[in-house]
């Protein structure tokens, strides 16, 4: 098991659910011992599962994950750093997506996949569309519930692009997961 491929589905877990162990038990359907031999490289999930872990990501984020852990191949001293350069990344990349005008922007009620509406949480959800069903690229940031009222006052989509170009790289990549 590469450790940076780990270290990127548990952060993305961590972002997604209450625990790890809401993750592996209600949503993949399986017990720790299974779940910890996985994450020790020594058994295989499902195609079910793994497709399950995979879904934690956008195909966008999928594809960023990828090259985050390339580059940790290539320049062994990012290892440390992986995660923290991946949340960095998506942060820039949806920067420039909204600055090129081709980026929609918004705020959706953060859920658990297991559960239902958490008002702790928002998802800030950063999309291309292409209008073709299924390719659109998306990047989605959980962020503290109080970010929604620092935009919300002013009740503008231009408010919102400012906040994301001001504030999202700091409050994203600060959160603890």
């Amino acid at each position: 098991m590469n450790q940076i491929y780990l270290d990127l589905v548990l952060s993305a877990i961590f972002e997604q659910f209450h625990s790890e162990q809401d993750f592996y038990q209600a949503y993949l359907g399986i017990s720790q011992n299974q779940w910890q031999q996985w994450k020790d490289g020594q058994n295989n999930l499902s195609p079910e599962a793994n497709q399950k872990v995979k879904n934690l990501f956008s195909d966008y984020e999928w594809m960023l994950s990828q090259k985050v852990i390339r580059q940790t191949l290539l320049f062994p001293e990012k290892r440390r750093i992986a995660v923290a350069e991946y949340r960095e990344m998506k942060t820039i990349v949806a920067q420039r997506w909204i600055a090129s005008g081709l980026a929609q922007v918004e705020m959706i009620p953060f859920k658990n996949k297991n559960e239902e509406e958490n008002s702790d949480f928002i998802n800030l959800r950063v999309t291309i569309d292409y209008d073709a069903w299924g390719y659109s690229d998306i990047l989605t940031f959980r962020l503290p519930a109080h970010v929604q009222n620092q935009i919300a006052s002013s009740h503008t989509q231009t408010a919102l692009l400012d906040w994301v170009n001001e504030n999202l790289t700091e409050t994203y990549t600060s959160l603890d997961d």
